[in-house]
């Protein structure tokens, strides 16, 4: 006897209130994309709304989500806050956006900053602090000097971004706790790591790898202000046949190295892409997983990668698919140190 065909399975909840067996005949499409920290978390979900019987959801609810495969569990993909909502037709249509980043009006707001003589988790811990959030630091970027750095005219937002991008780190705010960790460190909200995982090409529909060209760079080079002998100088990360050259000028030696080498690791993980759609979703996918991949190329099955972007997709005609972006992991997850919290 031939084995059924997997039916996918989902949970939507409002606000509290399960609402699946009611958008269950109506669901057009549920799609969620997860990313990096660099990005939020984003949740399209399009319902039929041909009798008028659907309410439309107000900005601000609170949608809780899980997706799976009937008979083999779900799993919990957490909150999103509603975004954007439009009402089409005809047919009648109802498009919810929401998005998973729990950045508060306070947190987008500008204001003014100076840090001396501390470390990158004490100013973490203070914005953390200041929000009402759990610090969740990686111990090794939470210990680093800081010896002076300016919070000037920018949201904690856009202050959070760039700090991320100079230590080559991921932050963001999820369920209640701000998150800093290097690139590449796998981890949930609470720290528990994320396990490997193995695609095979069998389980695929498509795939695309693509590898740098001749002229990628080979290094970066960082310039940085003695203000005391009024000459800049530079700092070379890599190799100088053809260095990045990293745009201003840095305050100290220290800043420019960090930004060079955090530039050199983002070349380094460019060096090889590659995108894979499964025929048969994975629930069980992040962003940051490691991964390894089976049944293509020998230079391809042979690169260790990591998982940048998820794309889930179920449609109310029964299907469920999920598409990864992968680039170049580098060696080592890092160390093993637990998150500072």
């Amino acid at each position: 006897m031939t084995a059924a065909y997997p039916i996918p399975a989902w949970r939507v909840s409002l606000d509290g209130t399960d609402l699946t067996a009611r958008m269950a005949p109506r669901l057009l499409e549920l799609t969620l994309e997860e990313a990096r920290g660099d990005e939020a978390d984003q949740l399209d979900i399009r319902i039929h709304d041909h009798d008028g019987r659907m309410a439309i959801p107000a900005r601000g609810a609170v949608l809780q989500v899980a997706i799976g495969w009937a008979g083999s569990g779900l799993v919990d993909k957490g909150q999103f806050t509603v975004d954007e909502v439009e009402h089409s037709g005809s047919p009648d249509i109802i498009s919810i956006r929401a998005r998973s980043a729990d950045f508060t009006k306070a947190m987008r707001t500008r204001k003014e900053k100076s840090w001396h003589k501390t470390t990158l988790g004490a100013i973490l811990k203070a914005i953390a602090g200041k929000h009402g959030l759990k610090a969740k630091i990686d111990a090794a970027l939470a210990a680093i000097k800081i010896s002076h750095l300016d919070q000037t005219n920018e949201s904690d937002v856009h202050f959070l971004t760039r700090l991320a991008k100079r230590f080559d780190a991921i932050a963001t705010v999820k369920a209640g706790a701000l998150l800093f960790s290097p690139v590449g460190k796998g981890q949930t909200a609470d720290g528990t790591p994320l396990p490997d995982v193995t695609l095979a090409r069998r389980d695929g529909d498509q795939h695309r790898y693509s590898i740098a060209g001749r002229d990628s760079y080979t290094g970066v080079r960082a310039f940085w202000a003695d203000k005391k002998g009024a000459t800049q100088h530079d700092v070379l990360v890599g190799d100088d046949e053809n260095a990045k050259r990293l745009p201003g000028t840095y305050h100290s030696e220290q800043e420019a190295r960090e930004q060079a080498e955090a530039a050199n690791k983002r070349i380094q993980r460019g060096s090889a892409t590659m995108s894979y759609t499964m025929a048969l979703g994975r629930a069980d996918l992040y962003p940051e997983q490691r991964a390894t991949v089976t049944g293509f190329k020998p230079e391809i099955d042979a690169t260790e990668w990591l998982i940048v972007k998820a794309r889930h997709q179920i449609t109310g005609s029964g299907g469920f698919t999920t598409q990864v972006e992968l680039e170049t992991a580098l060696d080592g997850p890092g160390d093993d140190s637990q998150p500072e919290g």
